[in-house]
């Protein structure tokens, strides 16, 4: 067994999601148990080229996690040879610009999503990374959540039937910033910034829903900007122009209909910050972003309406758990296991082989953004024709 090493540039790792999710969890801790297994026992071990636009930020986080290697020159980190692997986790509006460059600098790359503002910009992304035979790889970190690999097994093993319809609540309460400091950064609350909950959150519906349930046929979208004035990092008050709710219906090819709820608006009632229930002829579920709940047809209770009598039934009762049964070490974080899997992908598979979660998947996401934010303006519903290549 030998320890191959594989060079990443990792742009935005001073950010919140590039160095929590994706440095910390990800990255570092690949590094802390030795690399990725590859299919002959070899072990990939990364080596980091941390970029970022603050220098000192930079410095120290490097200096925070033993690392030497980092720059603020993206172009030198994209010129060296020895680092073959790309990741973008900056800022949406200026992410199309970085990976242009790295697509002509001939790297693999790996990027959080949305790719881009626009579809327009990310179906190009698409055909470029096509045309120069890039590996290209983006984020779909909800289908690794042990609460969704839990549901995917639901539905290989038939247990819904026919799938009827989901229904989806995220979010939670967004502190404004003026008497409590706000847990998301402030520019997700201005639109001329790249923000907006349908931005947000409208790419990652789109592949959970369409690796889980079938292909989005249309969407009808509402959004709101609920809270129009919040307070920045530096305390001062600006107005928000970016929409913060959208409450979303899709229907999907086959028929079945998905309703999501998304909000920064909204105070939690429930046991996980996003929870799904999946209907079908066969049974039900339930389930957030570790727990899943079940109930089969044959054990479905027959509730009658009878709004003048309190009814004193436990309907939680009802519902079965569903067992981890992910082995002695349980789930492992689920953008630590897409890393390992896109890794393994660029170290061993052909070079003109798709990754499967690629760039144009990516467009398919930030098309349906697009869509919402469309039919919510002109109050219609909007098709989406299939879009499997450029």
């Amino acid at each position: 067994m030998a320890t191959r090493r594989i060079g990443i540039i990792v742009n935005g790792a001073t950010g919140r999601m590039g160095y929590r999710q994706h440095l910390v969890r990800s990255l570092l801790a690949i590094q802390e148990q030795g690399g990725v297994t590859l299919s002959d026992g070899d072990r990939l071990l990364p080596d980091l080229l941390l970029v970022g636009r603050n220098q000192e930020k930079l410095a120290t986080v490097a200096e925070r996690h033993g690392l030497t290697n980092w720059t603020t020159d993206i172009d030198a980190a994209l010129a060296d040879p020895e680092y073959e692997v790309y990741f973008d986790a900056l800022v949406t509006n200026l992410r199309v610009e970085n990976l242009k460059k790295a697509i002509a600098a001939g790297k693999a790359i790996y990027t959080e999503k949305p790719t881009a503002e626009t579809f327009e910009d990310a179906l190009e992304l698409a055909r470029l990374a096509k045309e120069h035979g890039t590996v290209g790889g983006v984020v779909h970190d909800k289908l690794y959540l042990p609460g969704l690999l839990k549901l995917r097994r639901l539905i290989d093993a038939d247990f819904f039937g026919r799938i009827l319809s989901v229904r989806g609540e995220f979010g939670y309460w967004v502190y404004e910033g003026d008497w409590q400091s706000a847990q998301r950064p402030s520019w997700n609350y201005r639109a001329e910034d790249g923000g907006g909950i349908v931005a947000d959150m409208f790419p990652h519906w789109n592949y959970v829903i369409e690796e889980l349930f079938g292909r989005i046929e249309d969407v009808y979208a509402q959004t709101a900007t609920h809270i129009g004035e919040r307070w920045d990092e530096t305390g001062e008050k600006f107005t928000a122009t970016a929409d913060d709710a959208a409450y979303g219906v899709f229907r999907l090819e086959g028929g079945a209909v998905v309703q999501m709820n998304s909000s920064w608006d909204v105070r939690v009632h429930r046991d996980e910050l996003v929870e799904f229930q999946v209907d079908g002829t066969n049974g039900s579920a339930v389930v957030g972003l570790h727990s899943a709940h079940i109930q089969p047809r044959e054990a479905t209770p027959k509730p009658v309406w009878n709004p003048d009598v309190k009814d004193g039934h436990d309907y939680r009762a009802d519902w079965i758990e569903v067992p981890d049964n992910a082995g002695p070490d349980g789930f492992d974080n689920g953008f630590k296991v897409q890393w390992e899997g896109f890794l393994r992908h660029v170290a061993e598979e052909p070079k003109d082989s798709a990754y499967p979660y690629d760039f144009l998947s990516g467009a398919r996401g930030v098309r349906l953004a697009e869509a919402g934010l469309a039919s919510s303006a002109e109050g219609r519903r909007i098709d989406l024709d299939p879009l499997t290549e450029v």
